[in-house]
């Protein structure tokens, strides 16, 4: 089984960077993990539509056929953390690579709504493209450790 989060843009905070990278060595102690960047578009004119749909285009190019696609959206489902571990525990029986993703500034296009499976809610509020990545790094560890009966999960 495989996990991906593929995300819009590039973190440059260090500290942001040491910790998700902690994260995923730690997930990947239970299920192979892996963040995979794509450029964010600046143009000129600011047309939110044709920048969703060219990050939509080098989103897609990341993904294959058969992969779960799930975006992670303010107007998704929200989930608890066991929830969410349960949710992840039923898709690994519909396919073996499941696929996450974080849009751009503006979010995702239309075609990409359409080609998901589900939207998946962190949180009502807003934060940063680069928090959520730390936010469901650290959620997905936790998720593992409740499927593996890990004490890092406390409830």
């Amino acid at each position: 089984m495989e996990i991906k989060l593929v995300v819009v843009g590039k973190t440059k905070n260090k500290e942001l960077i040491s910790l998700i990278e902690d994260y995923i060595k730690r997930i990947n102690f239970f299920n192979k993990f892996q963040i995979i960047e794509v450029n964010s578009v600046k143009t000129r004119k600011n047309n939110s539509d044709e920048i969703k749909k060219i990050e939509c285009e080098n989103i897609l190019k990341k993904i294959k056929k058969n992969d779960l696609l799930f975006l992670l959206d303010e107007k998704g489902k929200n989930y608890n953390s066991r929830e969410f571990a349960d949710f992840l525990k039923v898709r690994f029986q519909e396919s073996k690579t499941i696929v996450f993703v974080i849009g751009g500034a503006f979010g995702f296009s239309k075609d990409l709504y359409t080609k998901s499976k589900g939207l998946i809610s962190l949180s009502k509020m807003t934060f940063s493209h680069q928090i959520i990545r730390l936010f469901f790094t650290e959620q997905l560890y936790r998720a593992f450790t409740i499927l593996n009966n890990h004490p890092y999960h406390n409830d």
